[in-house]
């Protein structure tokens, strides 16, 4: 048997190097610049201008405890969240400032999808009612991931049906996504997400997320038809795509954007107060 000469070592080892760089090149690593860190000014109550500042509640006294994120589908008072975050919860709040919340009541639900309600509200994000998804294209995450600012990239993988455990009970359809892209500096688990926007290209939801695989490096969302159904069971009308457009969101913005959401507070954390 005849010895590759050194010249076809050459080609082997030249086409093994392409080949690595390619499948490595297919790896995308789209992370966010940090949210700023808070300042005293973040930490002051409300201006009287604020809707929340009438019915805002002080929380010094009270064990809040972080649960998830929600976004405002409303500017009279109405959020969505993931219905899972407010298990276990006597009194949800939205957290409108530090160390105040408002209080919000549960108006409807259709799977993991929930609709709360409160006195005063922000303005609302865009919902796309018969959004075109195609695999491949990207959505961002912003909320309250480990009870902190911060966000996700991702890209779409396609629908999934979860079967859920019990008699009778009906399989969950979702999409999902692979992560591409996070807060810089954030690791690990993204719990405290749930109830996130999950915002399209064009600055308008998609989804709303539910779950994470850390180990897949995929984030799971609900689908634009559950959106529709917690909105009709809580006898809301969806927000107009056109009503009040959404920024534009990319990988170079999608950081600043999100900030701009939170500040707004169109995307604000949900907290579960106690005694």
């Amino acid at each position: 048997m005849r010895l590759p000469r050194a010249i076809d070592w050459l080609v082997y080892t030249g086409a093994a190097a392409l080949i690595l760089a390619l499948a490595f090149g297919r790896q995308e690593h789209a992370n966010a610049p940090a949210p700023p860190p808070t300042t005293a000014a973040d930490q002051l109550p409300l201006a009287p201008s604020s809707p929340f500042s009438a019915k805002a509640i002080d929380m010094p006294g009270k064990r809040a405890t972080a649960a998830g994120t929600a976004f405002s589908v409303g500017e009279a008072g109405v959020w969505l969240t993931a219905r899972h975050v407010l298990d276990g919860c006597p009194q949800p709040a939205i957290l409108v400032a530090g160390g105040q919340g408002v209080a919000a009541k549960l108006a409807g639900a259709s799977g993991d999808v929930a609709v709360l309600t409160t006195v005063g509200g922000a303005p609302a994000l865009p919902i796309a009612l018969a959004p075109t998804l195609r695999r491949g294209e990207r959505a961002y995450l912003p909320g309250y991931p480990q009870g902190a600012p911060g966000e996700a990239a991702s890209r779409l993988l396609g629908p999934q049906t979860l079967r859920r455990r019990g008699r009778g009970a009906a399989p969950q359809a979702l999409l999902a996504w692979a992560e591409v892209g996070r807060t810089d500096g954030l690791s690990g688990s993204l719990a405290g997400l749930s109830g996130a926007p999950v915002i399209d290209a064009a600055g308008e939801v998609v989804g709303v997320a539910l779950a994470e695989a850390p180990r897949r490096g995929r984030l799971y969302s609900a689908t634009p038809e559950a959106i529709r159904g917690a909105l009709s069971a809580a006898g809301v009308k969806p927000p107009a795509s056109n009503a009040e457009p959404g920024e534009p969101m990319s990988v170079e913005n999608y950081g600043r954007v999100a900030d701009d959401l939170r500040r707004d507070l169109r995307v604000a954390q949900v907290v579960c107060l106690g005694a």
